[in-house]
């Protein structure tokens, strides 16, 4: 029988700070030496360490990293596209096929099947799609690669140890950024927030729909998670407000939204709660729009994409039994490339866009709220063709 996961935090005290810094882009062989002595530091054994050996990059990992074209679609395309019919319906199905389940992850973590749901929804399809790149050549390659070596690098030597201890075969598939099992989990998260949910002794993320629950409800904890609070709330919002004021990251009182004539959907005055609440207009302020409280931030924390991380508290308020959104009538946004100029325009005036890869993140989002501050135009973050000639 394959051992129990070990606490995440006992593995890391065994680590040498000279070997976490180990530097991207250098020789591939050296490079991965220096992730070997890392690893044996922290006690993988042999087993775990032969499979560092065999480890290659792979190319088809550093294609998809650099092509993450789904991000460039606006919400309303993105969400019209994840929150699909079946999801909807198997959701339902799963939150009451696993009943007990959830129920345990919310009295153990906070966090409500709903919110589970959605993410082991859009991430596989209730397990269905998991992928089938190799997940230690994935990290090995994302890990090694300089764009973002200081988001993949910590998971190495955890999918190490979990190979190591036979908790994973060292041929363990999974998506092209390392993420393993029904909810698409990273190896330290494996070790860290793994929860044996049908107590057989293994903790199997990938063919048990129990432990993925529960340990999806504990990963969301840990991320913040607030038990019994909201996390996001579709508005009516009125023609004239403070734009200067209402962005996402700018949290006010329920009190003062509904003093500035913000709703409920229906037009009723919004519930005032006690907490705060920031604006997210996704596609400016003739889109849809929602109030998001401090737990939305967890969304962003699951994925840094502000389009997927609403889409999936979307589908979490529609799992609730919420009715679909109103999209409205937004403004005509950018195209990809006309997206690019915005930012290279963006960046010749010091602002710190990142990337230009003509997808609206959240720098170039705040960027584009404060050139048209600048401009004396509704503040919205959405760009649009009049402010791209403008600038």
């Amino acid at each position: 029988m394959r051992t129990p996961v070990l606490a995440f935090a006992t593995l890391m005290t065994a680590l040498s700070g000279a070997a976490i810094a180990q530097e991207c882009g250098t020789d591939f062989d050296a490079w991965k030496q220096g992730v070997a002595e890392e690893a044996r530091a922290a006690g993988v054994g042999e087993t775990g360490l032969r499979a560092l050996e065999g480890a290659d990059i792979d190319t088809r990992v550093l294609a998809r990293d650099r092509s993450q074209g789904v991000f460039s679609q606006t919400f309303i395309e993105f969400s019209g596209r994840m929150i699909s019919d079946y999801r909807l319906k198997h959701g339902a199905t799963n939150m009451r096929k696993y009943a007990s389940v959830f129920d345990r992850a919310e009295q153990d973590y906070g966090a409500p099947a709903s919110v589970i749901t959605a993410f082991w929804a859009l991430e596989t399809d209730f397990g269905a799609v998991q992928g089938d790149f190799p997940t230690l050549n994935a990290l090995v390659t994302l890990a090694h690669d300089c764009r973002r070596p200081q988001l993949f690098r910590p998971h190495l030597v955890p999918l190490l140890t979990l190979i190591d201890r036979g908790v994973l075969p060292a041929d363990v598939k999974g998506a092209w950024a390392g993420e393993i099992g029904q909810t698409q989990i990273l190896p330290a998260d494996y070790l860290n927030n793994g929860v044996d949910g049908d107590n057989d002794g293994i903790v199997d993320l990938r063919n048990s729909a129990p432990d993925a629950i529960m340990t999806t409800a504990k990963k969301i904890q840990s991320r913040g998670w607030i038990p019994g609070q909201p996390w996001i709330e579709e508005v009516r919002i009125p023609d004239d407000l403070p734009w200067e004021q209402t962005s996402r990251t700018n949290k006010l009182s329920v009190a003062q939204w509904n003093q500035w004539g913000v709703t409920r959907r229906d037009g009723s005055p919004l519930a005032d709660n006690g907490q705060t609440a920031g604006l997210a207009l996704p596609m400016g302020r003739k889109g849809p729009a929602f109030l998001t409280y401090d737990n939305f931030e967890v969304y962003l924390k699951w994925n840094q994409s502000f389009t997927y991380a609403l889409t999936a508290a979307v589908l979490a308020t529609r799992l609730d039994g919420a009715q679909p959104y109103d999209p409205r009538s937004p403004e005509q946004g950018l195209s990809m490339e006309q997206m690019k100029d915005l930012q290279r325009k963006l960046q010749a005036l010091n602002y710190d866009v990142g990337n230009v890869d003509g997808i609206l993140g959240t720098n170039t989002r705040e960027a584009v709220r404060q050139e048209q501050i600048r401009l004396g135009i509704p503040a919205d973050g959405w760009p649009t063709m009049d402010l791209l000639s403008r600038l």
